[in-house]
């Protein structure tokens, strides 16, 4: 077997320094957690997009949900067609900061196995959604 010595690429100042405020989404949904499962799915569905941002009643964010968490909520059986997206997400997160380098947010996302995450301010507002490309 032959070692091969890989030559790293060269990056311009503008890659290298991307943050993920620079690379995430803003246009997406926004939804209050008190809100039923049925009603955030037809959410999603009118939005076309595969995930909501969540928030509490003031307004900070509380998690992001996928069609599949969601659906599977739907189809378990101790769904009831009360269940709130609260009842749903548990712990708060993960979240990352505007500032976060993307190669930090690709990391922490690919050892997480998370296709989106969403990006908060200092106070926990919701700002975007950070989705890795598929």
């Amino acid at each position: 077997m032959t070692l091969v010595q890989m030559q790293p690429r060269s990056m311009s100042a503008a890659t290298v320094h991307r943050t993920a405020a620079d690379a995430m989404d803003t246009g997406g949904p926004q939804v209050c957690d008190d809100m039923t499962v049925e009603v955030a799915l037809s959410v999603m569905a009118s939005a076309r997009t595969g995930h909501l941002l969540v928030c509490d009643n003031d307004g900070l964010c509380t998690g992001l949900l996928t069609q599949a968490q969601l659906t599977a909520a739907r189809d378990s059986s101790a769904y009831t067609d009360r269940v709130q997206l609260r009842d749903i997400l548990g712990d708060r997160g993960p979240f990352t900061s505007p500032v976060t380098s993307m190669a930090e947010a690709e990391h922490a996302m690919r050892c997480r196995r998370l296709d989106a995450l969403p990006v908060v301010d200092e106070r926990g507002s919701a700002l975007g959604v950070l989705a890795l490309a598929r």
